[in-house]
């Protein structure tokens, strides 16, 4: 779209590719992760929405900026420790993706915007928001869901994935019909489904 949006991409692709932890994209190649994971969901905002704005497209690469920075053990187990560690890293991760579009000249409104797509407000009421959520859920069925399987099990994993479907909107549901998911996926989303 414009020089400083290639900048801001630039910017955070440097932040992610420092990223210790590697998985593979869609082709098999493995990569930093979230450097993957954050290009991955980019993909996808192209496919949810015809004219992505910039805001959506650098949240969406922002996402889970240096996210393992702060791993989720530093936080107490159990639901409240797993929501309040996702709630801090949110936060941090609109924050560092604002210091880089500040650097290459983004003006605080739009700062302010992506700051309140990576923090998810207004999900459920804002369409661009949604279309973050989608993507993250998107990618998160197409990268890691297998991965999720194996380690719970079936029976552990049907919550999750009935709760990843529920923060999707139609359209995103539409797109995760078409993935090509493992048979363990597949079988513990239709349970899911089914609940």
């Amino acid at each position: 779209m414009t020089e400083r949006l290639d900048s801001a991409i630039a910017g955070i692709d440097a932040a992610n590719a420092a990223d210790p932890n590697s998985a593979a994209g869609p082709d098999g190649i493995p990569g930093p992760k979230e450097l993957v994971h954050s290009r991955v969901a980019t993909d996808w905002i192209h496919r949810l929405t015809d004219e992505p704005s910039e805001a959506q497209l650098i949240a969406a690469r922002a996402h889970h900026l240096r996210r393992w920075e702060v791993p989720r053990t530093t936080y107490p187990e159990g639901r409240a420790g797993y929501l309040k560690w996702r709630r801090d890293r949110k936060i941090a991760h609109a924050e560092q993706v604002g210091s880089i579009m500040a650097g290459v000249g983004y003006g605080e409104d739009l700062v302010d915007r992506v700051g309140q797509i990576v923090r998810k407000e207004g999900l459920g009421s804002d369409v661009e928001v949604q279309h973050h959520e989608d993507a993250l859920c998107l990618t998160f069925l197409q990268l890691q869901s297998t991965e999720v399987v194996a380690e719970l099990g079936h029976e552990r994993a049907v919550p999750i994935l009935a709760k990843t479907w529920s923060k999707m909107s139609e359209a995103g549901h539409s797109f995760a019909g078409e993935l090509d998911l493992d048979p363990l996926v597949s079988s513990a989303l239709q349970a899911a489904l089914a609940t």
